[in-house]
């Protein structure tokens, strides 16, 4: 979600990484699995309710009114749900506990709630976003003042975030973030 910056006073000047939404299940193994009529849940708060959607839109559950990467949704934007899916929806931290529910097939849970579970969405997930129009939204940016973009040091800091090595560090102490190095003209609508 974009904030306002009325005087331009920030700019982003490079994309980072993506910590993606997962869609987990602990009876289904894949998303084709989900039967008819199941109950999925999502998180209730505006961010992670729109979000969640998107994602069961994405894994082909069911399809949204025409919208943006930064619109966000609400159910009453889902135009079609051919498997009937009842879409529940509680408070985001306890999205994990709502995983040992019978009556649940799948769960979207956000990644930061997701690894205070000990989830991993690269693994454990049947489902996780992808970098793309639907997700660049949620692409973390380094961000400093426009006075400050065009120095050769907050280039050279976004070089050293995108270079092998650190990227190493990174997959090996945060494995659930995923590099997106894109220009921020990719950001744009």
């Amino acid at each position: 979600m974009r904030h306002k910056n009325p005087k331009n006073k920030l700019v982003a000047i490079g994309t980072t990484y993506i910590q993606p939404m997962g869609l987990y299940s602990e009876k289904y193994k894949k998303i084709s699995e989900i039967p008819d009529g199941s109950t999925v849940v999502i998180a209730n708060d505006a961010a992670a309710e729109s979000r969640g959607l998107k994602l069961l839109e994405s894994a082909g559950l069911i399809t949204l009114k025409k919208h943006n990467a930064n619109t966000l949704v609400t159910p009453s934007d889902i135009v079609n749900n051919p498997k009937k899916l009842q879409i529940k929806t509680v408070v985001s931290t306890s999205t994990p506990s709502v995983l040992h529910d019978n009556s649940v097939a799948a769960v979207a849970i956000d990644n930061n709630t997701a690894q205070q579970a000990k989830l991993n969405v690269l693994k454990d997930s049947i489902y996780h976003e992808n970098i793309n129009q639907n997700t660049k939204a949620n692409v973390n940016v380094i961000v400093t003042t426009a006075n400050n973009a065009k120095k050769s040091e907050y280039k050279k800091l976004l070089t050293l975030y995108h270079n092998k090595e650190i990227q190493k560090w990174i997959k090996k102490h945060y494995p659930a973030k995923v590099e997106v190095k894109k220009t921020l003209n990719y950001l744009k609508n």
